[in-house]
């Protein structure tokens, strides 16, 4: 995997931010401290759509049925003790 150079601009603060996750021994480096960031970004991402897909999925999935509580209980007592 390739690495290319970037140059961000940042705060005061979020660089007093940043050198103090890397003095409490967290990360490295600034880099490694940005690429947990998006690493954590990218997995809050994909977490967002499957919900999404998951939401679609039941929405395309029929008109709602109606649910028994007392009848799904019986039936996970009989099934699984």
């Amino acid at each position: 995997m390739g690495t290319v150079h970037k140059t961000i601009t940042l705060t005061d603060q979020q660089d007093l931010w940043i050198k103090a996750q890397i003095d409490a021994g967290n990360f490295a480096d600034d880099s490694e401290y940005i690429r947990d960031l998006i690493r954590r970004e990218q997995e809050r991402s994909a977490e967002l759509d499957a919900i999404r897909e998951a939401l679609v999925a039941g929405e395309e999935s029929g008109e709602p049925q109606p649910f028994d509580a007392a009848e799904f209980k019986q039936r996970m007592l009989a099934t699984h003790g």
